[in-house]
């Protein structure tokens, strides 16, 4: 890991405002930061992430074949701890998000063991949220 990470900033398309603001705020907890009728930032776990409306919008989700599962392409996300990965996972189940990879642990007993879990925001986005069982691994091969 770098010393001194700074957070990243992402900007994504959304086809509503009011129930993506709802989803980021509520279902992932996101703090919300500055708002216009057509944009919404949002504190996405230390990084700046922002929701920008375009109603006519294709999500263009493909997916690639990893660890026997097929990861959709593009997605985003963050790592996390694994007692915070526990948290949000057991917090989504709770309210009843469809994954498209339900919560797992991927590359189990090799080099970047890791949980991982793949979701939708309402307008298609796809999400990851992973935490390694040693952070120390996050970039080896």
């Amino acid at each position: 890991m770098k010393p001194n990470l700074r957070p990243f900033h992402l900007a994504i398309p959304v086809n509503e405002i009011p129930k993506n603001r709802a989803f980021y705020r509520d279902v992932l907890g996101c703090k919300e930061g500055r708002s216009s009728d057509h944009w919404v930032d949002f504190d996405f776990f230390g990084h700046q992430l922002v929701i920008h409306l375009k109603e006519e919008w294709n999500d263009g989700v493909h997916s690639n074949p990893v660890d026997g599962k097929d990861v959709p392409v593009p997605h985003f996300g963050v790592v996390l701890d694994m007692s915070s990965f526990e948290q949000l996972s057991g917090s989504l189940e709770k309210q009843n998000i469809k994954f498209i990879i339900e919560p797992y642990i991927r590359f189990e007993g090799e080099v970047g063991e890791q949980a991982t879990m793949f979701f939708k925001d309402p307008s298609g986005n796809a999400l990851e949220f992973k935490a390694f069982k040693n952070i120390d691994q996050l970039f080896a091969k």
